[in-house]
C-alpha cells in the first residue's frame, strides 16, 4: 500500500493486486459475531514526536503526503522484558528509563552498554553486507549472556527470521525502533488506519483489485512484461513491485507442481486472543503493555520440537496504551514459536486440529496466570491462529511472518523493472514495511517514470 501510495503520486496508472479480500496482509482484521477483531496490530513501533524530522515515522509521513495530524497515536505505558527467577528490564518510549534499568540491573555492563549505544550511533544498517551475528557481537561486547539474551529477546520476537540470532544490521534497526523510539498504537483500529491509507491512494487516482491472486509473472528474458490472474485476465506493466517474499515470488515463474519453498529454515508463531470482563479480572495489569518473557535459564528462539514452545512468548494488551478509554472486556493477545510441520500434518484431521488449538489455547493461558493469576474461567471469547492460519490467509510459506532469513536489501532480483519489497527485503513491522516499500520504489521505479 505506502508502495502504491508512493508511486501514485507521481503517475496514477497503479494497480495494487491483493490475494485475500481484505487488505493488510499480515496487519488486517476479521469479524466475529459482527465484532472487529485485529490481526498483527499489537503496537506498531518506531514512535516519534513530531518535530524529530529525521525519524522513520515522520520521514514515512512525508513521503506519503500524508498529514500526522490526520491521526491520533496512543504511545505504549511501559512494557517489559521478564526472564523470571532471574531478572526484569522495563523501558518505554522514554529511552532513560531502558538505560537506567541496565545501570541498576546489570551494573557490571554499564560502560559496556555505554559503548554500544556509542557503536549503533555510527552504524549504517542499511548498506548491504553479508550476515553479521548480533548474538555474537554482542556477547564479545557486554560479557554478559543474560543481559544480552534479554536485549535480543523483543528485538527477535518483533523480527528475527534466524534461530537464536539476528543480523547485526537487523538488531541495529530493530534496537532503535523499540527501544530508543518506542510503541505506539494509532487511535481507533486496524480496519480505520487501512481506510486511511485506502482513501488517500484512491484520492490519487490509484486502483485496487482485492480477491485477485496472481497465477504467474509473464516475463520476457529478465524483464516482467505482465500478471496472469487465476481468473485468467492478463495485465501489462512497465513496473512491478512484489511484497509476498522471495520465494514465494520465485514460484510465481515456475509451474505449480514445482513451486519451492527455498533451503532455509522458516519461524512460524501461535496466537491466542482472549477477551475477559473487566470486572472479573482486577488482577490483570493497567500499566503494562507487552511483556516478554523467559521461563528457562538461556533464553531459545528456534522451532520447537513439539506445536508449541511456552517456556517464551509475548503478552500483549492491545488496550493498555495512553489515551485509549478502558473497555468493558479487556483483551489479551499471546505468541509463542510454532512447529509449521506438526500444525500442517495435523489439519488434515480438522477435528484433532481443532482439539490440538485447545490445547494449545489452554496451555498458553495457564503461563498467562503463573504471571499475573487466575482469569482463565472468566474467558468469553478465544481465538487460536497457527502457523498453519497465517500460511492460509497470506500465502507466506510455511506461515513464516518474518519470511526467508536471507534479506535482499537493495530489493534486486535478478529482473530490469521487478523488485522485491516488504518482509524479505529486509523492513520489518508496520513502520518498516512501509519505509521498505517506500525505498524501492525511490530507488528503482521513480528515476524511470
Amino acid at each position: 500500500m505506502a508502495a502504491a501510495i508512493r508511486v501514485a503520486r507521481f503517475n496514477p496508472h497503479v494497480i495494487l493486486l491483493e490475494k485475500h479480500s481484505r487488505l493488510g496482509g499480515l496487519n488486517s482484521y476479521f469479524y466475529r459475531n459482527k465484532k472487529l477483531y485485529e490481526t498483527g496490530l499489537h503496537a506498531i513501533t518506531n514512535y516519534a514526536e513530531p518535530r524529530d524530522k529525521k525519524a522513520p515515522l515522520n520521514r514515512l509521513f512525508r513521503q506519503l503526503k500524508l498529514k500526522r495530524s490526520s491521526l491520533t497515536f496512543c504511545e505504549q505505558h511501559q512494557s517489559e522484558v521478564v526472564f523470571r527467577n532471574c531478572a526484569s528490564l522495563k523501558f518505554s518510549n522514554d529511552f532513560d528509563l531502558f538505560q537506567s534499568q541496565i545501570s541498576t540491573n546489570f551494573p557490571a555492563a554499564s560502560d559496556s552498554f555505554q559503548k554500544l549505544l556509542h557503536f549503533l550511533q555510527n552504524f549504517d544498517p542499511f548498506i548491504p553486507t553479508p550476515f553479521k551475528s548480533a548474538k555474537t557481537f554482542l556477547l564479545e561486547l557486554l560479557k554478559d549472556s543474560l543481559l544480552v539474551d534479554m536485549i535480543l529477546c523483543p528485538l527477535m520476537y518483533y523480527g528475527s527470521s534466524y534461530e537464536n540470532d539476528m543480523d547485526l544490521s537487523q538488531f541495529a534497526i530493530m534496537f532503535q525502533a523499540i527501544y530508543k523510539e518506542g510503541m505506539f498504537r494509532p487511535h481507533g483500529t486496524i480496519k480505520d488506519f487501512l481506510d486511511f491509507l485506502v482513501g488517500h491512494y484512491r484520492e490519487l487516482g490509484g486502483e485496487i483489485k482485492t480477491s485477485c491472486g496472481v497465477e504467474r509473472i509473464i516475463h520476457h528474458k529478465n524483464k516482467a512484461v505482465g500478471v496472469l490472474l487465476e481468473s485468467g485476465e492478463h495485465i501489462e506493466c512497465d513496473h512491478l513491485l512484489s511484497t509476498i517474499g522471495y520465494d514465494e515470488t520465485m514460484n510465481l515463474f515456475r509451474d505449480r507442481n514445482k513451486a519451492t519453498s527455498g533451503e532455509h529454515q522458516r519461524l512460524g508463531f501461535i496466537e491466542t486472543i482472549y477477551q475477559i470482563p473487566k470486572i472479573s479480572a482486577p488482577s490483570l495489569p493497567t500499566d503494562k503493555t507487552i511483556i516478554f518473557y523467559n521461563d528457562t535459564e538461556r533464553f531459545s528462539y528456534k522451532k520447537p520440537d513439539d506445536f508449541v514452545d511456552f517456556t517464551s512468548g509475548v503478552i500483549c494488551f492491545p488496550g493498555n496504551f495512553q489515551g485509549i478509554q478502558p473497555k468493558e472486556l479487556r483483551e489479551i493477545r499471546s505468541t509463542h514459536l510454532a512447529n509449521y510441520d506438526q500444525w500442517k500434518t495435523l489439519s488434515s484431521d480438522p477435528k484433532q486440529y481443532k482439539i490440538q488449538k485447545k490445547l494449545a489455547s489452554q496451555s498458553s493461558s495457564k503461563c498467562l496466570e503463573t504471571i499475573f493469576g487466575s482469569f482463565t474461567t472468566n474467558i468469553l471469547y478465544e481465538n487460536t491462529f497457527t502457523p498453519v492460519t497465517i500460511e492460509r490467509y497470506t500465502s507466506k510459506i510455511e506461515g513464516a511472518i518474518y519470511g526467508n532469513p536471507i534479506k535482499r536489501k537493495d530489493g534486486n532480483i535478478g529482473f530490469t523493472n521487478l523488485f522485491l519489497a516488504g518482509t524479505d527485503q529486509g523492513f520489518l513491522g508496520i513502520i518498516g514495511s512501509m519505509l521498505s516499500g517506500v525505498s524501492i520504489v525511490n530507488q528503482h521505479i521513480l528515476p524511470k517514470l
